[in-house]
C-alpha cells in the first residue's frame, strides 16, 4: 500500500489528535517541519518560538518511540523548505507518497496555504475541543447576541462539570462577582512551577538566539514545559499551589508579582500538551475535595470551557475576513511603547516590561491596560493584533484574533462584546498598584499631570457618540459627560488632542 503523509503542526502536540487517529502507523510517514514562514510571518517572541520548537522535537522523539516513520525538518537542516507546504512536497518526493492527511489549523492562513497545496488533502476536525464547529454555529443560529454566557452554560450542561443534576453547584452559573479584588499587600506561593533546560532544549535556544534574537522579547530565562509531562506537573501545582486563591485575585495586577495566582497553562493548552477537559477536570476535583472554594474553579472553568471555546467559534463562524475588520474606522500608528520605548505611563510600563520578558501578560493587563490604551487611543486594531498575535508566548490566530479585535478593540462592531471595555484612570487604580508609582495623577483630570487614560476615555465617547451614545450599557457614561460644564468638556478634549499630538510626534508620554 502507499504510504500518506501524516502533518503534525507544532500547535498539535496532542497523541490523540484526530489525523494521528486516522493514520496506519505501519505505512504512514509523520511530517513535522519547523519552517521559517511560521516564525516569522509576525514577529513571535523568542520565548514563543522556542517552546515551540523544543516541544515539536520531544513530541516527534516520542512518536518515533511508539513506532511512528517520523520525518522531522529542523530549521537549520539546508534541505528545509522554509514552509509547510514547500515541506510537505519534499517529504512526498521523498517517499512518493502523493495523499496529505491533517488535522484543521487553528489559522484561515494556513488553513487556505493547504487547500491549495498540489497534493491530495484530507483535512479532519480538531475534536480536540469540547464544542464542534457545527454545534457552535448550531447554537449561534438565529440568536441576535452571540453572548459567551449563555454558550457557557450549555458547555457545563455538556461536560457536567459544576453540575448538581440539572443545576448548577451552588445554585449560581457565574461567581465572577466574587472574583474582583484589588492586589493584595502580599502574594503568597511559589508562582507557576518553572523547568530546568534540558541539552534538547539547550540546543533550540541556541538556534532562536542565533535566527530570532532580534525580535521582540527576552529568550532566557526559559523555563517553560516542553513535554506533556512536564505540563501535567505544571498543572497538579497550580491546582494545588495558586488555585485557592485564583478567583480572588484573577483580575488583580501588581507590581513586580507578573503572575500572581494565575495558572500559566494556557501555552499548554494550546500547543495540545493539556486537553481541555483534564485540565477543568482537575480543578473540580479540588473543589470536590474541598481544597479550593467554588469561586475559583468556577472561574477557571469559565475561561477554558467558556471562553476559550467560544472565541474559537466565533473564529471560525466569522470566517478569514474577520481580521480585516476595523469598524470604528481607528488609524493610529502602534506607539513605540508597545515594543518597549520609553513611556511615562507607569502600567503601561509593567505591562510591555512583562511582556518583553515572559512573553505573558494576564487577560486583565492585555484587556485593561494594553489594549485599553490602545482603543482609547485609536489604533489601528490590524496593528493591534499583530502585536498580540507575536509577543505571547500562548498566541494563536484563533483564540488571539476574537480577544483583540472583538473583546479588547470592538472592531468587529459588537460581535463578541456589548460594549467597548473602555475605562478611565480610575479602574487600573482600583485593581492595581501602578498608580503609585507613576508620572501621571490618576486624581487629576485634565492638565499636563492629567493621567492619559483619563483624558483618552472621555475624548473616546465624545467623538464615538453617534455610534454608541443609545447604547444601554453606555448611557450612564454620557449622562456623566453631558452633566460636565461646556468649559470643562471642552479642556477635558484639548488636553487629550494636545496629548495626542505629542504622542504621534514621538515624544516621550
Amino acid at each position: 500500500m502507499v504510504s500518506r503523509l501524516v502533518l503534525v503542526l507544532g500547535d498539535q502536540l496532542s497523541e490523540g489528535l484526530s489525523a494521528l487517529r486516522e493514520a496506519d502507523k505501519t505505512r504512514d510517514i509523520v511530517v513535522m517541519a519547523e519552517v521559517a514562514d511560521e516564525a516569522e510571518y509576525v514577529r513571535h517572541h523568542p520565548k514563543k518560538i522556542a517552546l515551540i520548537f523544543a516541544a515539536m522535537r520531544k513530541f516527534s522523539k516520542a512518536l518515533q518511540a511508539d513506532g511512528w516513520d517520523v520525518r522531522y525538518g529542523q530549521l537549520d537542516d539546508s534541505a528545509n523548505a522554509g514552509s509547510i507546504v514547500g515541506e510537505l512536497l519534499r517529504r512526498a518526493e521523498e517517499t512518493g507518497a502523493t495523499e496529505v492527511i491533517c488535522t484543521e489549523p487553528g489559522e484561515w492562513r494556513l488553513i487556505g496555504e493547504l487547500t491549495d497545496g498540489p497534493f491530495e488533502l484530507r483535512m479532519l476536525s480538531d475534536d480536540r475541543f469540547i464544542a464542534s464547529h457545527a454545534e457552535f454555529e448550531g447554537w449561534a443560529e438565529g440568536r441576535k447576541a452571540l453572548r459567551m454566557e449563555y454558550f457557557y452554560r450549555d458547555m457545563r450542561r455538556k461536560t457536567g462539570l459544576l453540575m448538581e443534576g440539572d443545576k448548577p453547584a451552588g445554585d449560581k452559573w457565574n461567581y465572577d462577582h466574587d472574583n474582583r479584588k484589588p492586589a493584595p499587600d502580599e502574594v503568597t506561593g511559589e508562582g507557576p512551577l518553572w523547568f530546568e533546560t534540558d541539552a534538547e532544549v539547550e540546543e533550540v535556544l541556541a538556534l532562536v538566539e542565533a535566527r530570532f534574537g532580534k525580535h521582540f522579547g527576552e529568550l532566557r530565562p526559559f523555563g517553560f514545559a516542553t513535554t506533556r509531562a512536564q505540563a501535567l506537573q505544571a498543572l497538579a501545582h497550580f491546582v494545588k499551589e495558586a488555585l485557592p486563591k485564583f478567583g480572588d485575585y484573577q483580575d488583580a495586577m501588581l507590581a513586580g508579582q507578573p503572575f500572581l495566582y494565575h495558572a500559566v497553562l494556557s501555552p499548554y493548552l494550546n500547543i495540545g500538551l493539556l486537553n481541555p477537559l483534564e485540565v477543568c477536570q482537575a480543578v473540580e476535583k479540588a473543589w470536590k475535595n474541598g481544597d479550593v472554594p467554588i469561586n475559583a474553579a468556577e472561574g477557571f472553568i469559565r475561561q477554558i470551557i467558556g471562553w476559550r471555546e467560544y472565541v474559537r467559534g466565533i473564529y471560525f463562524l466569522e470566517g478569514p475576513s474577520y481580521t480585516e475588520r476595523n469598524l470604528l474606522k481607528h488609524k493610529r500608528e502602534l506607539p513605540a511603547f508597545y515594543w518597549g520605548s520609553e513611556t511615562r505611563m507607569n502600567c503601561i510600563r509593567h505591562a510591555v516590561g512583562q511582556t518583553r520578558e515572559h512573553g505573558y501578560a494576564h487577560h486583565i493587563q492585555r484587556l485593561m491596560v494594553t489594549g485599553n490604551f490602545a482603543l482609547l487611543a485609536g489604533v489601528d486594531p490590524a496593528q493591534v493584533h499583530e502585536w498580540y498575535l507575536g509577543v505571547y508566548v500562548d498566541a494563536f490566530e484563533w483564540v488571539e484574533s476574537p480577544n483583540t479585535l472583538g473583546m479588547s478593540q470592538f472592531a468587529d462592531g459588537g460581535v463578541i462584546a456589548s460594549k467597548p471595555y473602555v475605562s478611565s484612570g480610575a479602574y487600573i487604580n482600583r485593581m492595581s498598584d501602578y498608580c503609585k508609582g507613576c508620572s501621571y495623577k490618576v486624581s487629576a483630570k485634565t492638565g499636563e499631570k492629567a493621567c492619559p487614560f483619563n483624558l483618552l476615555y472621555w475624548h473616546f465617547l465624545d467623538r464615538h457618540r453617534d455610534r454608541f451614545s443609545n447604547n444601554a450599557r453606555m448611557g450612564n457614561m454620557y449622562r456623566t459627560w453631558d452633566r460636565m460644564d461646556a468649559e470643562r468638556r471642552e479642556t477635558v478634549l484639548e488636553d487629550a488632542e494636545k496629548w495626542l499630538a505629542r504622542l504621534d510626534a514621538g515624544e516621550v508620554v
